[in-house]
């Protein structure tokens, strides 16, 4: 099994950027789907961006043209880069592998937008 660790979580205002990183042990990441979803305080987690084994990617709608899914299967390792930030975009995100009809996630890290 893959165990995920995510970093580069921060207090950022509101127009900076922040990358986003997500670790992987225990397996190669490359055999996996990845993904990056968020959850705010009172709501459910939602996907954010998410790139396929080939590398074709897809955004939530709030965050397309500023936030972009990049993969390094040579480091191992899934990046999230977030441009323009937003009050909005304050939330814990979570990396996110599936395989075989099994979710593997890390522990989070939180970003915190401010104005």
């Amino acid at each position: 099994q893959v165990q995920l660790v995510e970093s580069g979580g921060g207090l950022v205002q509101a127009g900076g950027s922040l990358t986003l990183s997500c670790a992987a042990s225990g397996s190669v990441l490359s055999i996996y789907p990845m993904g990056w979803y968020r959850q705010a305080p009172g709501n459910q987690r939602e996907l954010v961006a998410r790139i396929s084994l080939g590398g074709s990617t897809n955004y939530a709608d709030s965050v397309k043209g500023r936030f972009t899914i990049s993969r390094d299967n040579a480091k191992n390792t899934v990046y999230l880069q977030m441009n323009s930030l937003k009050r909005e975009d304050t939330a814990v995100y979570y990396c996110n592998a599936q395989r075989n009809g099994l979710s593997f996630w890390g522990q989070g890290t939180q970003v915190t937008v401010s104005s």
